[in-house]
């Protein structure tokens, strides 16, 4: 078995910013009503840039910043639940945009858990020798999914993408990686697809907004988040107190400061960057990973925390070098 580290990372948002004012003049809410109930403050949001786009450019970053050549990546995997085409995939796409012609490419569909889910394929990828280098992106274009009526959805949401390198390594700075799902929870955060309709049956008309019973996911993602970083602890030399810093998705500031409390840690060590991003989905992990770097010293352990939709969520323990 190789070792594995994190290599690189990239980030790319859409050029426009909707702060809180500017979402009050579209519904009814305001700046203070958002931030007291999730933190959030503004948020990028798309004029035309796709979620292949954002990806690619995510994606083209952690390259240059990696020195990679990208005919030596064996793996590309996207994180997203916003592809602009159901088939090809947006993996295949970038892989094409990128010049990557000796990798295997496909999304992975887990919501706001998908970095984590794509981090654990791509490190066991490496792992048994499949491929040297992997690229993992998470990557959202979330304004297509919500009401722009609806003021309890489409204030939470942003949109952008994460994209990172993981590379064989002479040592292993992965330290564990632990998942989970619940699929008896999913009808707490869902996105609807195509409806069927066909010569046999036509379908009712169905919402395609995105749904969120906000109560149920706060109670979920309260209960699972604080087991999932014990989880990815267990079998390993840390524990709780050698964390430097908790990179969680970035769903909402509450959540955060209800994990911090529950785990009995400094709430200064849980990154949060949603203030100036909202909730990207599977973006937000790897985003708030990149803004966090120049904070970050050669041999912290870190702890990536992902939950969501299906319902998700999973935890990588890491060493950043």
């Amino acid at each position: 078995m190789y070792g594995v580290k994190l290599l690189s990372m990239g980030k790319a948002v859409p050029a426009r910013n909707m702060t809180n004012d500017d979402l009050s003049k579209i519904v009814d809410t305001s700046d203070e009503w958002i931030k007291s109930r999730t933190g959030i403050e503004e948020r990028h949001i798309s004029e035309g840039e796709t979620t292949t786009d954002l990806a690619i450019a995510a994606a083209q970053e952690a390259i240059k910043n990696g020195g990679v050549d990208p005919r030596q990546i064996g793996m590309i995997i996207v994180a997203t639940i916003t592809g602009d085409y159901i088939m090809p995939s947006t993996a295949c796409r970038v892989q094409a945009a990128i010049g990557a012609v000796n990798a295997t490419a496909f999304d992975v569909a887990a919501a706001c858990s998908g970095f984590v889910y794509g981090t654990k394929l791509a490190t066991d990828a490496i792992r048994v020798g499949s491929c040297e280098y992997a690229l993992v992106i998470g990557a959202e274009v979330l304004s297509k999914t919500v009401d722009w009526e609806d003021r309890s959805t489409c204030v939470l949401f942003g949109d952008g993408a994460g994209a990172a390198i993981f590379k064989k390594h002479h040592k292993n700075n992965i330290i564990n990686i632990y998942t989970q799902s619940n699929g008896e929870l999913s009808e707490c955060l869902t996105l609807p697809s195509i409806p069927l309709n066909n010569c046999c049956v036509q379908s009712e008309r169905i919402s395609p907004y995105m749904f969120m019973d906000g109560r149920a996911v706060y109670k979920f993602a309260t209960t699972v988040v604080p087991t999932s970083i014990q989880k990815v602890l267990e079998g390993t030399e840390y524990n709780i107190d050698d964390i430097k810093y908790f990179v969680l998705h970035q769903a909402n500031s509450r959540i955060m400061d209800s994990v911090a409390k529950k785990l009995e840690v400094d709430s200064e060590k849980f990154v949060k960057n949603l203030q100036h991003y909202g909730n990207t989905s599977s973006a937000s992990v790897p985003m708030a990973l990149y803004d966090l770097q120049e904070q970050l010293a050669s041999g912290d352990p870190v702890i990536l925390c992902g939950f969501g939709g299906g319902v998700t969520w999973g935890s990588v323990l890491l060493i950043w070098e």
